[in-house]
């Protein structure tokens, strides 16, 4: 993580979890972390607590593109721009896809996969800009993006970890092709003791259930991120994926 000193991180979803793991991991590590959530107070209590280690909070909704643009565009001016993206945003709403919710649905792919594209469009264009060329962005998709679920519920928020699956190949072969040594990673986690549990239309799949399973934790996926960032710059890691030990697929 040496040549991350003093470099500025854009990590989404920052507020808790699998986000504030990450943020605080790379603000430790020496990175200058702008963390973007929609509750941006509960990012300033965790800069308190590691102070002076250096993590700023940005109020930012990614499904709404004036909330990235203005962020990017506040973390160039203020910061003099990004040089890693993790997209850790996300949220799931039990759906079936027989019967379920248009606005349940619309709300996954808006943040899942909408979100996450606006903010990598804002991070490359920012460092083809300022000729950045060992930027790294990394999506925190899911095993959810690989496989698809055996629970009926989860469906569609599979469909939008496999959109992830694609779309970070796809920006790879986009960077290689515009002759960037900008590299692309995903982390596609099994099951994490995380809040994403606690919020939406949750009936089957509620915190109680799910964490009676085999499960990791946030710092385990925030590890997984260092890792990734201190392979030497010849090394592109695609994907990793994790799984709680005793994970029965």
């Amino acid at each position: 993580m040496q040549r991350w000193q003093g470099r500025v991180a854009v990590v989404t979803g920052a507020s808790a979890g699998i986000g504030a793991a990450i943020a605080a991991s790379l603000a430790k590590a020496g990175m200058v972390v702008v963390g973007f959530a929609r509750r941006p107070e509960l990012v300033e209590e965790q800069a308190k607590a590691l102070a002076p280690a250096r993590l700023v909070a940005r109020q930012c909704d990614v499904s709404q593109e004036a909330d990235v643009k203005a962020s990017f565009a506040w973390v160039r001016a203020a910061l003099g721009g990004v040089d890693v993206l993790v997209n850790n945003a996300g949220v799931i709403n039990e759906s079936r896809l027989s019967d379920g919710d248009l606005d349940g649905w619309r709300h996954m792919m808006d943040v899942n996969v909408l979100g996450l594209s606006l903010c990598t469009r804002e991070a490359v264009t920012d460092m083809k800009a300022r000729g950045v060329n060992d930027g790294h962005i990394i999506h925190i998709n899911s095993v959810a993006g690989h496989v698809v679920s055996n629970r009926p519920g989860f469906l569609m928020y599979s469909a939008s970890k496999h959109a992830v699956t694609a779309l970070a190949e796809g920006i790879r072969k986009e960077l290689v092709a515009d002759g960037t040594r900008i590299r692309v990673s995903s982390i596609s986690p099994g099951l994490v003791k995380s809040d994403i549990f606690s919020y939406g239309n949750m009936k089957e799949l509620t915190p109680d259930k799910m964490f009676g399973e085999d499960y990791m934790e946030p710092q385990d996926i925030a590890d997984a991120v260092v890792y990734v960032l201190g392979t030497p710059e010849r090394v592109q890691v695609n994907d990793i994926i994790l799984k709680p030990t005793g994970t029965r697929f």
